[in-house]
Parts: structure tokens; sequence; C-alpha cells
């Protein structure tokens, strides 16, 4: 029996016997979304009375517990303002030196080659976090807020009540009776199981078939020591590329480097499979000929450690769609249950905050005895927006992956996005007024259009792309709009504030499109983007010229003397 089991028991005796126990809210499954759900839930009502049931036997193993390391700035707020875990993430997990990308491909020399990411960190703080320290942890403050959490829990059957009765969920441990519960909520948490999901038929594909393979390995790995070129060295100030979610990354794929508290570190190959099909990786010998082939200084670095192997995994088609998250028939799906994007800007636990916050509401909506169709079904299209926009910055993008050129414009655009929308509303809490958004509809479908505009437009710049690979660093902590843009995360800000900021993102990205045009028509003075063009009338964008890294010091090369 494990520690948590058995503090648990004591807690609160197992349920014997055929009757059923009534609790307002059943969580099924006790990952990341299921915990972190139930902290929420129990933070906004005290009197909630919560089981949480997961598969899993806690404690479960450091490092090599489940994939999806990295955490941006949705979800880095989530977990430290909206929970208030900060305590737990600056003293057990690492802080993050932000996103970092070399276009490395077939290349050691990577002191040589184009690299993008900051020269310190940025404002706004997100974490690399081993999943297993952070499940444990989770699960533990689960029951000191008065949650109930039982590990080591199958279940074996969920019945959706069909009218305003309860729902019936059965359980079972190893070698024990089924326990049948009762509760006025269900929430499916049960990641890729998705037993609601699956048992309603509501599993849908998306037009992003990208593939996935990881492991763990034993120690750090250092990237800073793959070259000892003291002006490469000197490129960051503070802290050392390692602490990066570093990206090494050529056409059709990106690998990821993220270290993790507990000593290990995480690596992954995503790729397209119609340029690196997954039977190319999908074992570790295969990965490691695979490393050797296209990105050689990780082969070398790794070469010497196949012992420290921990684990290794795939997922053939990662990413996938759900047509309905959230029931006004007191249901919904949380986390990976319902909806998985593309692990490029470590979206996970920002859907997963964004998609509990509408759970909570709804739920306290019901607690307080008001109608739940009308806001499920906004909740439901805000959620869907959210997913398409993101997903449109993937879907067709991976061959741009290893355009030196091409990648950093799309990479600065993406984060403009982010920082500039959804990131907006989610920190400074307006993701549920709809007053608000109301208000917004106009200027946040502009934003959309023109994001989907410009993905467009990047992926036909990048089939004229030069794709020069400068030895250079691309320093995004050299551009003043962008960081500053970053700590307006922070910043307070009252609803009339709030408006005029959302409105200042908006023309921002109408400057930064206009922009990133101008350099693709450079490249291709006969690219045709009507589309856009009628988003950008002429003459509206003129306060934001040059926004990108040709700015006064935003790029800084090393070597002069090296080769294009």
């Amino acid at each position: 029996m494990s520690t948590l089991e058995a503090r648990t028991n004591a807690a609160s005796p197992p349920e014997t016997g055929t009757a059923a126990r009534t609790h307002d809210i059943v969580i099924m499954g006790g990952g990341l979304a299921g915990l972190t759900l139930a902290l929420q839930l129990r933070q906004r009502d005290p009197a909630l009375d919560i089981l949480v049931l997961e598969r899993r036997t806690h404690p479960v193993p450091l490092a090599c517990h489940k994939v999806g390391e990295s955490s941006v700035e949705i979800g880095a707020h989530y977990f430290e303002h909206v929970l208030g875990l900060g305590e737990h993430l600056r003293g057990a997990q690492l802080r993050k030196f932000g996103f970092r990308f070399f276009f490395s491909e077939g290349r050691r020399d990577i002191d040589q080659v184009t690299e993008l990411g900051a020269s310190r960190p940025l404002p706004v703080p997100s974490y690399q976090i081993d999943r297993g320290s952070f499940e444990n942890f989770l699960g533990e403050e689960c029951q000191r807020r008065g949650i109930r959490f039982v590990d080591s829990a199958l279940i074996r059957q969920v019945t959706l009540s069909e009218d305003d009765g309860p729902h019936r969920v059965s359980w079972q441990r190893a070698g024990e009776p089924q326990q049948p519960v009762e509760a006025r909520w269900v929430i499916d948490a049960c990641g890729r199981a998705g037993l609601i999901k699956r048992q309603l038929g509501l599993a849908r594909e998306n037009a992003h078939p990208a593939h996935a393979i990881w492991f763990r390995v034993k120690g750090r790995i250092e990237i800073d020591r793959w070259s000892d070129n003291p002006d490469w060295q000197a490129r960051c100030v503070t802290p050392t590329r390692w602490l990066s979610t570093n990206h090494l990354v050529g056409r059709g794929y990106w690998v990821w480097l993220i270290p993790l508290s507990s000593g290990s570190h995480s690596v992954g190959i995503v790729a397209d499979p119609r340029i690196h099909p997954i039977d190319t990786m999908d074992t570790f010998d295969k990965a490691m000929d695979w490393f050797g082939r296209y990105q050689p200084a990780l082969f070398d670095a790794l070469d010497p450690r196949r012992d420290d192997l921990q684990d290794f995994a795939f997922f053939r088609r990662f990413s996938y769609d759900c047509s309905q998250v959230f029931s006004a028939r007191r249901w919904a799906l949380a986390g990976e249950a319902g909806r998985f994007l593309d692990p490029f800007y470590s979206p996970g636990s920002d859907f997963i905050g964004i998609g509990n916050t509408f759970i909570t509401e709804l739920v306290l909506r019901d607690r307080a005895g008001q109608r739940l169709e009308a806001h499920t079904q906004v909740y439901e299209q805000i959620f869907r927006s959210f997913y398409d926009s993101t997903l449109a910055l993937y879907v067709d993008q991976y061959d741009l992956f290893g355009d030196p050129e091409v990648l950093p414009a799309k990479v600065v655009w993406d984060y403009t996005y982010y920082w500039s929308i959804l990131a907006q509303l989610f920190c400074h809490q307006r993701l549920t007024d709809l007053g608000i958004l109301s208000q917004l509809r106009d200027e946040l479908s502009l934003c959309q259009q023109l994001n989907v505009e410009v993905q467009s437009l990047l992926r036909e710049w990048g089939h004229h792309s030069q794709r020069r690979n400068r030895p250079v660093m691309l320093d995004q902590a050299s551009i003043p709009w962008f960081v500053a843009l970053n700590a307006s995360l922070q910043e307070p800000v009252d609803a009339a504030g709030f408006k005029a900021r959302i409105q200042e993102g908006s023309r921002r990205l109408r400057a930064l499109a206009a922009e990133l045009r101008g350099r693709a028509r450079a490249d291709h003075p006969a690219l045709d983007c009507p589309a856009l063009d009628a988003l950008l009338p002429d003459g509206s964008v003129s306060a934001y010229e040059a926004m990108l890294f040709d700015a006064p010091d935003a790029r800084r090369v090393d070597h002069a003397a090296a080769p294009a």
C-alpha cells in the first residue's frame, strides 16, 4: 500500500457493499488535469464534496511518469496564481529559460548556425515540470485541502443521467469489490482513454497527423558545452541554455531537450510522417541512428550514455479533436480526455487551465441554481475557437521548421498572437467575462482571421525562402516591444484598460502581419495573398515599422567572417 493510499484510507474508510455513496463531483482521472481541477473547484467552493479516482498507484515514478514537462505563460499562471502553487514550483521545479531554437540539421558546429532565443529571461516566469514529482505533490495537496483522492482505482462503468438525477460511476481496486458512487457532476479526466468521449462517440480526427517519440536519460544534457567558442558562450547573459526548452530543428521535424528537477533530461522527436516516417524512429536504437543522420551533435552527447536510458515511448498520431467537451447535462471532459494539439509551443497545460476554468464556472452556476444551457454553448464555442486558432499554428507548417529565415518570423508572430489575445484573456481573468468578450467580438474575430492568413503567408513564403543559415543569435530579449508585451501579462488592468490593451494588440498584429508580408514579397515579389491584403488596409500600420530582428540591437552577428 502506498503512503498516499494509507493516508486516504485513514481519512475516509473505503466504501463497502452495494449502496452508492453520493458526491457533488466525481473526477475520473487523477493526473494533471483532474487534480488541478479538483483544487480549483475546492478553492472556489470549499463545501464541495469531490472524489478523484486515479488508475495509477501513488506515488508515481519521478522523471519517467508522463511526457509534457514544459509549461508556458498561461499554464504557469494557472499553477502559480490561480491554484496558489508558486512555492512548490519555485522550490521543487526548474524555472525555464524560455524556448530556444537551433537550425542545426546535419551540423556539429552549433556555434555556426542561426540560434533563436533570449539572451536573458523575459519578465513572466514559466517552468520545466517533472510530471512525477508534480502529480505526487498535487495528490497530497488535494488531501490537505479535504478532497478525497483514491489511487489504484479502475473505472468499471459510467452511467450518465438522462434527466436531472445523479450520474453513476462504478470503480474498483484490485482484489476488492466494485464501489458504486453517485454524483451530480462527472468529469472525465482519464486522458487519451477518454471514457465519456468514447462512450458518446465524440472523438474526431483533425488535419494534423504528426507523430512523436520520446525518452528520458539520467543526468543533464548540457547544450552549453557543445561549443567552447567564447563568443557563442557569451550570447546568453544568464542562466545557461540547458534550462531552456531547446529545439533542434530541421525540415519536417523538431527535437526537444527539456531538463527535469529530478536530474534527468527529456528528449523527444516530433515529426511530419510525410517527411520522417514513424518507423524510422520508433525504437531507441532507430532514434539514435536518426540523430546520427539529422542531429549529430545530440548523437555525440547521447551515444556514450546509452546505459542511462530510463524509458522510451511513442505516439503514432498524437493530435486529435472532439466534437463536445462541456454539457449542460452536468458532465465535461478535462485535459487530454477532450482535445490535444501539438507539443511545439507546450500548450497542454494552457488548455488544461482554460478548460478547467470553464468547467469550474459551470459547476458554480449549477450550485447557484442557474441554468447552464446558454453558458455551456458559449464556453464550447470559445474553447473551440481557441483550439482552432492554435491548431492553425501547426497544420502543414512542419516543412518550415528547417528554415532559418521564415521560422524565426513565425515564432515571433505566434508568440505575439498568443500574448496579445489568449494569454491576456486568461491572465487577467476575462476568460468567462461574456460582457467584455461580446464588446470585443469584432477585434477578436479580426485577430483570428489575421492568424489564419498569416499562417498561409508563412507557408507560401517558405516555398521561396533562401533559407540562409547564418551564425547569428536572433535575440528576442533585444526587441523592446516584445519584452513589454510579455511583461503586460503581469500588469493589473481594469475593464476599460483591458479593452484598450486588446485593441492595441490587434493594431500590433496588423502591423506585424504587414511587415511579414513585405519581407515575404522581398523574397518573392509575385507572392499573392489577397485575403491577407484585404485585412491590411494601406496606411493602417505606419506606427509599427521594423518590428522584427533588424530593429536596433535585435540581431547580433557573432562571427562576421563565417560562411552564410
